[in-house]
Order: structure tokens, then C-alpha cells, then sequence
């Protein structure tokens, strides 16, 4: 379990993504989530959630949740304006990634919650354990593999 100290320095590490990061803290402050320029500290790989589901096998939040822990081992941001909002998998800048979905970069901002509070709009499903945990792609692509073809048609 992540401590309030620690929560505060992953939200430091985040912010600090932004040229301006007084700004992403006014955000948080204000909406409980920051648009985050991608591309500095990290990148993101946009999920849509019906594939995210069919890899999990369940659309059951405390099934997703745990799930995603132990596949992906890194932070994973759930965007909550829709019913079939994406999940957002976070990646190092230099990782590579091959796979059929976007991965997200430069010139791309993120809607980021701060870790250990409520948003509306985005949420996190795994939080960041430490400043620069990240994903590794390849337990990501291993994960997606497990999906239901039948399930992802249109991608």
C-alpha cells in the first residue's frame, strides 16, 4: 500500500511531466485530474475497453482492477466520461510497442487523476507504485493477447 509521503512524490514525478507544473497541482486541485503532456516522462497505449474486458474476461471493476495488477504491473488510467471509456496503460518513452493498439506520444495530452484521489472524469485502476514505475509493453501485449478476437472486430 502506497503512503500519503509516497502518493505526494508520484504526484511530484507526474507533474513535473508538464513544462508548468504548478499548473497539473492548480488542476488537481480544482477538477481532481490534469491534462499531462505525454512524451517527456512518459507514453501511453489507449486501450478501448471492450478489448481491455475480453482480456480480463469480466467488466466487474474489483475483477479488472487486481487483474491488471498482475499482468500489466504498472499504472493503468480508466477514462470515465463514457460507459466504454479506454483504459490508458502507461509506458516508458523508449519502450517499443508493436502492437494493434494507439500508443500515445508528443504532442498528445493525457487526462491524469492525481494519485490517491477521486476524480469524475478519469480514474486510476492501478496506481503508480513509485515515481517512474512504469509498464513494461510486453507484459501489455501478453495480456491483449488473451482477448477474444471475436470481441475486438473493428480494431
Amino acid at each position: 500500500m502506497t503512503t500519503q509521503a509516497e502518493r505526494r512524490l508520484i504526484a511530484a514525478w507526474l507533474a513535473e511531466a508538464d513544462p508548468h507544473p504548478e499548473a497539473v497541482w492548480a488542476e488537481w486541485q480544482t477538477r481532481g485530474a490534469a491534462l499531462v503532456p505525454l512524451g517527456r516522462r512518459f507514453d501511453a497505449v489507449r486501450v478501448p475497453a471492450e478489448r481491455m474486458h475480453s482480456a480480463v474476461r469480466s467488466v466487474e471493476p474489483q475483477t479488472v482492477a487486481p487483474a491488471l495488477r498482475a499482468w500489466v504491473e504498472g499504472p493503468v488510467i480508466r477514462d470515465l466520461r463514457s460507459p466504454g471509456g479506454p483504459y490508458y496503460v502507461l509506458i516508458p518513452v523508449d519502450a517499443q510497442w508493436d502492437g494493434e493498439e494507439d500508443r500515445l506520444s508528443t504532442n498528445t495530452l493525457l487526462g491524469v487523476p492525481r494519485p490517491g484521489q477521486v476524480s469524475m472524469l478519469m480514474r486510476w485502476i492501478v496506481e503508480p507504485q513509485a515515481p517512474g514505475h512504469l509498464c513494461d509493453p510486453r507484459y501489455l501485449r501478453a495480456l491483449l493477447a488473451t482477448a477474444d478476437p471475436l470481441r475486438t472486430v473493428g480494431r
